[in-house]
Parts: C-alpha cells; sequence; structure tokens
C-alpha cells in the first residue's frame, strides 16, 4: 500500500454501510477505467460525547471498533490487487476528512447514505455536505436496494 498525498486518486470514503461497499466497488472500478490510483478513507469520532461534556476516555473503544470495521469491509471489497492503494483510518469527522482530501483527488465516491437511523431519506448527511463542498467532482453512489 502506498502512502502520497492522493494526488490524482479516486477517494472513497466507507462507514461499514451497504451503501459505503457499493460506494467502494464503484470506486475500485472507477480508478480503473482512470488509470488512477484508490484512497479509501474512513473516518470515525476521536471523541464520544456524553450528558453534554466531551471525554476521550472511550476513543480506544471507538477506534478498535473502527478497525475491525475497516478490515471487515476491505476483505469483502473486490480484489484490488492490480491498483496502487493507499487504505487510512482517520479520527475526525467523515464530511470534513473526505472535503480535506478532495483537494487532492480526481474525484471522491461515497455513499448515497451511510449508518444513520433515517433511512427514508434519498441522501444521508455526509454525501450531501461533500458534494456540497468538495473540490474536486463527487460521485453519489447508490445502494443496491
Amino acid at each position: 500500500m502506498s502512502t502520497d498525498s492522493g494526488k490524482g486518486r479516486v477517494v472513497v470514503g466507507i462507514d461499514g454501510s451497504p451503501h459505503s461497499q457499493v460506494a467502494l466497488t464503484w470506486a475500485i472500478e472507477e480508478a480503473r477505467l482512470r488509470g488512477l490510483g484508490l484512497r479509501i478513507i474512513h473516518a470515525f469520532p476521536a471523541l464520544v460525547t456524553y450528558w453534554g461534556s466531551t471525554s476521550s476516555e472511550y476513543y480506544p473503544k471507538e477506534e478498535a471498533g473502527a478497525r475491525k470495521m475497516f478490515d471487515e469491509t476491505l476483505a469483502a471489497a473486490p480484489a484490488m490487487d492490480d491498483l496502487d492503494v493507499e487504505a487510512t483510518m482517520v479520527p475526525g469527522n467523515p464530511s470534513e476528512v473526505l472535503i480535506e482530501a478532495s483537494r487532492r483527488a480526481t474525484v471522491v465516491v461515497v455513499g448515497s447514505r451511510g449508518r444513520g437511523g433515517f433511512t427514508g431519506m434519498l441522501l444521508g448527511s455526509v454525501s450531501v455536505h461533500v458534494a456540497n463542498q468538495a473540490h474536486c467532482p463527487v460521485l453519489v453512489v447508490r445502494g443496491s436496494d
């Protein structure tokens, strides 16, 4: 796996949802078609808020859960052996992390909905925010439903 800046790459955000799995599959094919590298990003909460205060004591649990999801998502993805892949986990707000990554990307791919509870929405808050604020084109991929 490469560790370059992501310039000229297809960037995809994953969160363990079925829609992000479809987005990852789409991003893999997009990278192949364009002859670009692939940057897979999972942003997870750095701090947990309880009862109006923020605490970092649960951060290791958050990171462990994020790592498990990240590894499972990559294991379930189509083969990527032929691509230059950078896969990273980043503590932070998913929208902000993906918007920042878009500065050095050719295209950003996100699922239309993530792990949020509002399943009736056509688009999730992350996909809307990234589509509105990104510094490159954004491809919002619908799930198989």
